[in-house]
């Protein structure tokens, strides 16, 4: 029940119903098949709610120090079974790792960390943010 416990609040879980939703109609209009989410810091609103309900829709998963990985337990993540790449650069002290703490509960994940890059490690470190990406898509199925 939302509100309660551990859950988030009422709100919250409207909010998320909402962003999840929003998701679908984008991948739904772009016609969108089993598409790789790469999510950097705010979107993780909208990435989170959709992989946790959606996931098997995904082929991918990208989180790069999202928001809003508190919101949700270590066995809602252990649930989801979408290949995701853990991305961040080892100079966000902020969000990357309570990130981390929380999103290392997906059962397929990696990790990969861009030494010398802050929070938005895509900016910092170009290069070596598509190499680790580029990576992970190769992987894939």
């Amino acid at each position: 029940i939302p509100g309660y416990g551990n859950s988030p609040s009422v709100e919250m879980a409207v909010a998320a119903q909402g962003w999840r939703t929003f998701l679908e109609h984008v991948f739904q209009e772009l016609d969108m098949q089993r598409p790789v989410l790469v999510s950097p810091s705010m979107s993780g609103r909208f990435s989170l709610p959709f992989l946790l309900a959606h996931g098997d829709q995904l082929a991918g998963f990208v989180p790069i120090a999202p928001v809003g990985t508190k919101d949700y337990t270590a066995e809602q993540y252990r649930g989801v079974q979408t290949p995701t790449l853990i991305l961040y650069g080892d100079r966000d002290t902020g969000l990357a790792p309570q990130a981390l703490q929380n999103l290392q509960h997906l059962p397929e994940h990696r990790v990969a960390v861009l030494p010398g890059a802050g929070h938005a490690c895509y900016l910092d470190k170009p290069e070596a943010f598509h190499q680790a990406l580029l990576g992970f898509l190769r992987q894939l199925k």
